[in-house]
């Protein structure tokens, strides 16, 4: 699962949108968080087995009309140990039409009661371990009529969705998908529906026949049907849990491709089919990376990803057939302003074939062993395919998510055995902590050691449901260490440390001893593992220590002076730090100590005092142009225009990095800065890069001159309007906002219905923005509509919250506005601030349910 969209919404709330009158506090801790929850009393056990499943066989129909599915299933069992008569399974919201014992071509009923949510079988007699048989089920799940509930991460929980299914929308195309963690398979199947259940599967799927499908295995038969149907029968010979069962049916089109003889597809809507090996085309090269790291080759008959409209989450790992949302589906343009965002989710979806489909977690309590290895991959491939400073740059942000999660809901245990729901466990602490303390292991037993102890945990626990413990010992077996002093900080406790770092130098004993002293409030004393480099001129000297005391001396002998110290040289401690040295020592450190957050810390130091220390301003100028993009746009993000001498010694470098630097991303940022200047010498500039291949580019170009000349911008923006996808789309509304013509609201509204993922909540803001400047009641209220059924497909508490307040700001404005004018306009502006007023009321509300 990956969590893209919570996190990134997450990141733009806690970035601090710069919205006004924001009364209501957004991030106050929920009730449910605090320590007096009765749910945080309970201890989440991994589920006890009674019987196992052995084999699962469906064969489905759809009914559009009415969102259900006709279903028979075929579930062999046996009991796990101790002997049983009975079974129950797991079956939310069905019909159930027959229950009974098939052997052979005969049914024979069984005896069996039904509560809606799990069916309890009397089976025939009592059946010893060694024995399996099969139930019978005929049935009708109802997705769309039960009530469940979904969370920040997977926002519904109705397992089975039908897109559109009666094609009243033009602009959508009908599909079925199905969307199983954590436990909502059982909405479409009866299954034993936890994680530590491993069963074969093969489904049956009858479909119109201008549909294709796709499900988890290989695709064994397809049979045309004398209704004008056509019956896909797909085949799963090796176990995997229920929760990554998966069917999706639509018009799709097939890219092919392939993998050591194995079939490796991309399945795209049709307009998307010339895109689909640049959106998706590295996955042969990622399967080779990952087998080859793992020492275990991909093990599963084929891999296939599909792109899914309304999806509830980022993307889902389902077994061989990966479901990704809507938002990856992304043309050549887009995809230059991508930073490698689209790869990083099929990164992700892919290692979770090794890390949660081969070894599962046995409980959510240990959804680490899934997740955090699935974040982590994401640095991986990052450091194969692009260098180690972009993975450092996306392992910077990850830590960022955590650590601003941390402020407005505390922290917590990463393995985790109380928790409110099991929803709660897909935060930044399963994923982007997860993958940072992943990095710290790697590092504390170095390379060879770390993957061959993957290896082992995988051929040891290989379709098996598996737990932290389980990580610990194969990292134990493969070093000889024992490794609990990791484990029982990081995994099975919570917080990080913080450092407070100071050094005294002795030239007459030319000795310098670093002090590190651990000041967090927790009263816990972190065993950390760090390198610390010394640096004299052109000689580094490496010198590994461990820190285990809430104060540490170390003491280190040099010939001449240190030009630097640099403590945690690798930058992989997950900690905050303040680190008292010169600023001499980071302008040293820019340029020879190695690695991304190396020249980052620097760039930062720099940015503090750029307007005092002229070294500072010649680091920040030679930071402009680093050899990693991301320092680069980072760079002109910091820097201080309303200084003349910072403003005058960098704009050459600017102007030169908005006009040529070969990515997009870096002449946007630096678009954006000389935007911020509102300087007519840049309009040429502007409309020069209005004419960029990059959407970002052609964002910033318009942005900039809207400042200057509006009306210029305006019919340029009627000009680009037609192609327009991410950035471009919020500037051209940006512009129409500032000229509150009505006209434009098609424009706004339909680009806002296209919106998916995270380009939603953006989309939002700017379309709100556009509605507050407009006095046309049809366009506000159905603006407002389409505004509140996104918060109810975000289902995310601080998205409504922020939302609420805004519109709350917008009614205000409304009012204050209708007080100005007389008549009709008047009425209309006091209708649309009521309408704003009430739908800031019911979003808020929303979020409390």
């Amino acid at each position: 699962m990956n969590q893209q969209l919570k996190q990134s919404l997450m990141g733009m709330l806690i970035g601090g949108m710069a919205l006004a009158g924001l009364n209501t506090p957004l991030f106050a801790q929920s009730e449910k968080a605090t320590q007096d929850d009765p749910a945080l009393k309970i201890y989440r056990a991994s589920a006890t087995k009674i019987n196992d499943l052995v084999h699962t066989k469906l064969d489905v129909r759809f009914d559009y009309a009415k969102r259900y599915l006709y279903g028979k299933a075929w579930v062999t069992l046996k009991p796990h140990f101790y002997p049983t008569d009975s079974l129950t399974l797991d079956a939310k919201g069905m019909d159930i039409k027959e229950v009974a014992l098939a052997k052979g071509a005969a049914n024979t009923p069984l005896k069996y009661t039904y509560d809606g949510m799990q069916l309890h079988i009397q089976l025939n007699k009592t059946y010893q371990a060694t024995e399996s048989y099969t139930v019978y089920i005929s049935y009708t799940a109802k997705p769309d009529e039960l009530k469940v509930k979904g969370s920040a991460a997977i926002t519904n929980a109705k397992g089975l969705y039908f897109i559109n299914p009666d094609g009243k929308e033009p602009n959508k195309p009908t599909q079925i998908w199905t969307q199983g963690e954590t436990e909502s398979s059982s909405v479409w199947f009866p299954t034993i529906d936890k994680t530590n259940q491993k069963t074969t599967q093969e489904i049956s799927m009858t479909v119109e026949k201008k549909y294709v499908t796709l499900s988890n295995g290989k695709l064994v038969s397809q049979k045309n049907n004398a209704d004008g149907t056509r019956t896909d029968t797909w085949k799963m010979d090796l176990p995997h849990s229920p929760y990554l069962f998966m069917m999706a049916v639509g018009e799709y089109a097939i890219v092919k491709d392939s993998w050591k003889g194995k079939e490796v597809s991309y399945y795209v809507e049709k307009p998307y089919e010339k895109y689909a090996r640049n959106i998706f085309g590295n996955t042969p090269e990622m399967l080779t990376f990952y087998s080859k790291i793992l020492g275990y080759d991909y093990p599963w008959v084929k891999y296939s990803q599909i792109t899914a409209r309304d999806y509830v989450s980022g993307a889902m790992e389902n077994t061989t057939a990966t479901l990704h949302g809507e938002f990856l589906q992304k043309t050549d343009r887009e995809l230059l302003d991508n930073n490698n965002s689209n790869e990083c989710v099929v990164a992700h979806e892919l290692f979770h074939h090794w890390f949660g489909d081969l070894a599962t977690a046995e409980s959510w309590s240990n959804l680490t062993v899934n997740e955090s290895f699935a974040d982590y991959s994401e640095y991986l491939w990052l450091e194969h395919k692009y260098g180690k400073d972009a993975a450092d740059e996306h392992a910077l942000e990850a830590a960022q998510s955590y650590m601003s999660m941390v402020q407005y809901s505390g922290d917590k245990d990463l393995v985790r055995f109380h928790y409110h729901d099991k929803e709660d466990m897909f935060d930044q602490v399963t994923y982007q902590k997860g993958g940072r303390i992943l990095h710290m292991l790697r590092n504390a037993v170095g390379d060879s050691a770390f993957f061959r102890s993957l290896n082992l945990y995988l051929r040891t626990n290989a379709f098996k449901a598996t737990e932290a413990h389980q990580l610990r010992l194969a990292f134990e077996e493969v070093t000889g260490r024992d490794m609990n002093w990791f484990f029982n900080q990081w995994y099975f406790g919570k917080s990080f440390p913080q450092f407070d770092i100071s050094y005294n130098y002795n030239d007459a004993a030319k000795k310098v001893t670093v002090i590190i002293q651990q000041i967090q409030r927790e009263n816990k004393t972190w065993q950390i593992p760090m390198a610390i480099d010394v640096y004299e001129g052109s000689k580094v000297t490496r010198h590994n220590v461990t820190v285990a005391n809430r104060v540490d001396s170390f003491t280190f002998v040099y010939n001449t002076k240190p030009d630097l110290v640099n403590v945690d040289a690798e930058k992989v401690i997950l900690s905050k730090t303040d680190d008292h040295r010169a600023f001499s020592t980071y302008a040293f450190q820019y340029h020879h100590a190695p690695g991304y957050l190396n020249r980052r810390i620097a760039i930062e130091e720099a940015a503090d005092a750029q307007a005092t220390n002229p070294e500072a301003l010649k680091l920040l100028q030679a930071a402009l142009k680093d050899k990693y993009h991301g320092l680069r746009s980072y760079t002109i993000s910091k820097l201080n225009f309303e200084n003349e001498t910072v403003k005058s010694a960098t704009l050459p470098i600017i102007q030169e990095l908005a006009k040529q630097d070969p990515s997009s991303l870096v002449r946007a940022a630096a678009l954006d800065a000389l935007g911020a200047l509102k300087n007519a010498q840049y309009a040429s500039l502007f409309e020069t890069a209005i004419k960029d291949p990059s959407y970002a580019v052609e964002a910033a170009g318009l942005e900039g001159l809207a400042a200057l000349d509006i009306d210029k911008a305006y019919t340029l923006a009627k000009q680009l309007q037609n192609d327009s996808k991410g950035k471009l789309v919020n500037a051209i509304t940006g512009v129409y906002a500032r000229k509150g013509n009505p006209d434009d609201v098609a424009f706004v509204a339909n680009k806002f219905d296209e919106t998916s993922g995270q380009d939603k909540l953006n989309a939002a803001f700017d379309y709100l923005g556009f509605l507050s400047k407009i006095n046309n009641t049809d366009a506000v209220t159905k603006g407002i509509e389409q505004v509140k059924a996104m918060c109810v497909q975000f289902n995310n508490p601080q998205v409504n919250n922020y939302i609420s307040n805004w519109m709350q700001e917008i009614s205000r404005k409304k009012a204050d506005e209708a007080t100005a004018v007389s008549g009709d306009n008047r009425a209309a502006l006091e209708k649309q601030a009521e309408y704003f007023k009430k739908a800031s009321e019911e979003v808020k509300s929303s979020s409390k349910d």
